[in-house]
């Protein structure tokens, strides 16, 4: 038989916060794949546990390397238990790949849930919850950057970023420039830790405000665009909609009807600029 994939949550501040099953998986995989051994340790100590498995380095310099070593274990029928620095496996830290890999191979993948920087954000934010999107790290590159965030600049779900403090004012300052200095938005700095802070305010103004310099683990939560109006049509725009449809076989009324509807303007309008522009080709 094939063995087990465990993506276990770890705190992402708070210590108590652990999940109680995270103790126990610690102890009893045989092989513990960790971004970083030292936190590790010092997880391990703060929970009161000791790991009796083989305890590996799994981080973004040697996830493709080490991938098919653990996926050889976890075929040879080993429980292997994957911890990032803080939070989920795979949400912007190493996971994905064996994962990939695991599933490709039918090897059975599950989880221990935990805290999450993406979901307590959110929560705190104020912002709406019911949809969003997950963006992970904006690029590092200004052009870059920017491009990006033009590509969801329209997005009506509320957006989550993960930003480094020392390019915090940056990205806030792209932000600002794309969606506005208007849009709301809230900085949650070192969630569930000592300092723990949630900045709310306009983009513009939390750019000012993280131009002075931010410390801490950042997690950024962007209102979604604002649901558009009707467009704005000239006359010439609606008389061309109006004949689209018309030579498509619908009756001038309807057509009328169903363009004014569409772009929020009187009938009325629609028709005299339709007659206009009848009595201009003559």
């Amino acid at each position: 038989m094939t063995g087990t994939l465990v993506l276990a949550g770890t705190p992402i501040g708070d210590v108590a916060d652990a999940p109680p099953r995270l103790a126990r998986e610690l102890a009893s995989a045989d092989v513990v794949a960790a971004e970083d051994t030292r936190r590790l340790r010092r997880l391990t100590q703060a929970l009161g546990v000791q790991t009796t498995g083989r305890v590996v380095s799994y981080f973004e310099g040697n996830e493709t390397a080490r991938t098919p070593e653990l996926v050889d274990a976890l075929v040879g029928g080993a429980r292997v238990l994957l911890v990032t620095d803080a939070g989920m496996p795979s949400v912007s830290d190493p996971g994905y790949r064996l994962v990939a890999a695991a599933v490709e191979r039918d090897v059975r993948v599950t989880a221990v849930p935990g805290p999450s920087a993406v979901l307590t954000a959110l929560a705190l934010s104020g912002l709406p919850v019911d949809r969003f999107c997950f963006e992970g790290f904006p690029p590092r590159k200004a052009g870059e950057r920017l491009a990006r965030l033009r590509e969801v600049a329209d997005e009506r779900r509320t957006l989550v970023y993960f930003e480094a403090p020392h390019r915090l004012d940056d990205a806030l300052a792209a932000m600002a420039e794309v969606f506005g200095p208007g849009r709301r938005a809230a900085v949650c700095r070192e969630l569930t830790k000592t300092y723990e802070e949630v900045r709310r305010g306009g983009l513009g103004e939390l750019a000012e405000w993280a131009a002075d310099g931010v410390r801490g683990e950042i997690t950024v939560v962007v209102e979604g665009a604002p649901e558009r109006g009707p467009e704005a049509l000239d006359a010439a725009e609606l008389v061309r909609r109006v004949r689209v449809r018309e030579e498509a076989g619908e009756r001038r009324k309807e057509a009328i009807a169903a363009v004014a509807s569409a772009a929020g303007v009187p009938k009325r309008e629609v028709f005299d600029a339709v007659v206009a522009a009848k009595h201009a080709e003559r």
